[in-house]
């Protein structure tokens, strides 16, 4: 059986990742079985790419590492609720299991800014939220106290 804190654990320090490189800290993994097969944080000012959030990014490694696009044994951890496009990916990879720390108030598309139509797709994700929330929660609430404070 996966442990949920555990690998949320390792999702946190993919995030840590992304706090050194003034990015939003927000970090994934993806696991099967109690191995991980992608990593990702985010880094779409670096790389001046909009898509790279940390949940695309741990879905193209593991993609590349079981060289299929679907990822029907996989679960997902991610610090953050994920937006609708992360969301759409891991519904197109076909992932069995998303689970999330922190609620995402501004654009959380599992149920916090809007409600992801899973009724209407062909595949389904079962969803836990909430895992660490007060620890995934923190480290973005630190990261964008210090940025509002730098602008002052």
């Amino acid at each position: 059986m996966i442990d949920d804190e555990f690998f949320m654990g390792k999702a946190l320090a993919e995030a840590e990742k992304s706090l050194e490189k003034k990015e939003v800290p927000v970090g994934a993994v993806l696991v099967s079985g109690n191995k991980i097969l992608g990593r990702g944080h985010n880094e779409p000012i670096l790389r001046n790419d909009p898509t790279a959030h940390a949940e695309i990014t741990a879905i193209r490694k593991a993609c590349l590492k079981k060289k299929n696009y679907r990822l029907p044994d996989c679960e997902l951890f991610v610090t953050l609720e994920p937006c609708a496009m992360c969301l759409s990916a891991l519904v197109h990879a076909r992932v069995k299991r998303l689970v999330f720390g922190a609620y995402d108030p501004k654009a959380g598309a599992v149920e916090s800014m809007m409600k992801f139509p899973f009724e209407k797709t062909n595949h389904r994700i079962e969803i836990k939220g909430g895992v660490l929330d007060d620890e995934c929660g923190k480290i973005l609430k630190d990261f964008f106290q210090k940025k509002r404070g730098s602008k002052k």
